[in-house]
């Protein structure tokens, strides 16, 4: 129990050492931004799923990087970053700014809500599942380009 909460607490600062590394590229900023969320997303449907024990330290420190993430992914879409490297993000996002912020303020509203009653089993998880993930698969229905 006690590795994997080193492993995720690794994982995250590594995600912050990307963010910094690239401050000038907010493509390759906000691509390293999801791929934390998609970790940490990971580990709690690995946990609702029951293919890993409960684990809370896992669940806290994979919501705490969703929040951290979701709150920073907005301004990672400045005027002209449109173009440039190959991106999943919509051109809709540069169109409907307001609303693509509304959104991820949601999702971050949300997973501070989970976070101030932290899921005590793998249920509760499935549950708090259930509110996130259709945060992410609004935003990602509207503004994500399908591959």
């Amino acid at each position: 129990m006690k590795l994997r909460t080193v492993f995720i607490a690794i994982a995250i600062a590594g995600c912050g050492m990307t963010a910094v590394m690239a401050a000038d590229e907010p493509q390759v900023v906000r691509q390293g931004l999801m791929k934390g969320v998609g970790q940490s997303m990971g580990a709690l449907v690995a946990i609702a799923k029951g293919e890993k024990p409960y684990d809370g330290a896992v669940v806290t420190a994979s919501l705490t990087m969703i929040s951290k993430n979701v709150k920073a992914f907005p301004d990672q879409f400045p005027a002209g970053s449109e173009t440039g490297m190959e991106s999943e993000a919509s051109p809709k996002i540069w169109d409907s700014m307001a609303d693509f912020k509304a959104k991820a303020a949601k999702l971050g509203t949300d997973v501070d809500a989970t976070l101030a009653q932290l899921p005590a089993d793998q249920a509760a998880v499935g549950a708090a599942l259930g509110v996130i993930g259709k945060n992410c698969g609004g935003c990602h229905e509207t503004y994500r380009l399908k591959k």
